[in-house]
C-alpha cells in the first residue's frame, strides 16, 4: 500500500478507516462494510492515530 500503515497486513489502510469515521460512519457500519475487520482493528486504528497526533516535532535551527 505504498508505505501507508495498514491494518494487520490487510489491504485496508489506517487512513481508509479514519476517513470513514470522520465522514460519520459508525463502527458497526464499518465492520459490516469490511467483514474481515474486527472491533479491535478499529481500536488499533484510533490508538495509532492518537500516538501520531501526539508526536512531538522539534524544529531545526
Amino acid at each position: 500500500m505504498h508505505g501507508r500503515p495498514c491494518i494487520r497486513g490487510l489491504r485496508v489502510t489506517v487512513a481508509d478507516i479514519l476517513g470513514l469515521m470522520s465522514a460519520g460512519q459508525s463502527r458497526e457500519a464499518i465492520l459490516q462494510e469490511y467483514p474481515y475487520l474486527e472491533g479491535a482493528d478499529i481500536d488499533a486504528v484510533l490508538a495509532f492515530a492518537a500516538r501520531q497526533a501526539d508526536h512531538p516535532i522539534i524544529a531545526a535551527e
